[in-house]
């Protein structure tokens, strides 16, 4: 199974958009499922629901970092690629959808402040993009993981 849609399915079973793209990749970035999905769940619904950066977006920055990231805080060249690579990133996301930005990409500017998380119906899934918002994100890293 593709990793766009395991996340897909991860998504779409309940796990917030940060998860499912983190948890697709656990696995292959030697993370045990409970703890990828631990580490990611603040992310979801744009950082905690406050519709701050896409959570699908955080998932796959995280899973990024995971397996291109830098630990020396003095290694300058390696902080500097994978910011470049984050940014390269962002940028074929926002190709695809615009923005990366949770309110923005579902037109909820100025709303939706809640901290209480939707419930999960088939109307929530049809009026909402996060499971494509899901997809595009799993497929980005899966073609940046092929191509690198």
């Amino acid at each position: 199974m593709k990793k766009s849609e395991k996340a897909v399915e991860l998504f779409k079973n309940g796990y917030n958009c940060s998860q499912a793209v983190f948890g697709a990749f656990a696995e292959e970035l030697g993370l045990d499922f409970e703890t990828a999905v631990m580490l990611s769940s603040s992310f979801g619904g744009g950082m905690g629901r406050m519709r701050e950066v896409c959570g699908a977006v955080s998932g796959m920055f995280m899973a990024a970092g995971v397996k291109y990231g830098y630990s020396d805080p003095k290694d300058t060249e390696a902080k500097k690629e994978h910011y470049k690579r984050i940014q390269e990133l962002a940028e074929k996301f926002k190709e695809r959808n615009r923005y990366i930005v949770c309110r923005q990409l579902l037109g909820l500017e100025g709303s939706d402040s809640s901290y209480v998380p939707s419930e999960r119906t088939a109307e929530y899934y049809q009026k909402r993009p996060c499971a494509e918002l899901v997809r595009d994100a799993a497929e980005i890293f899966e073609e940046y993981l092929e191509n690198h």
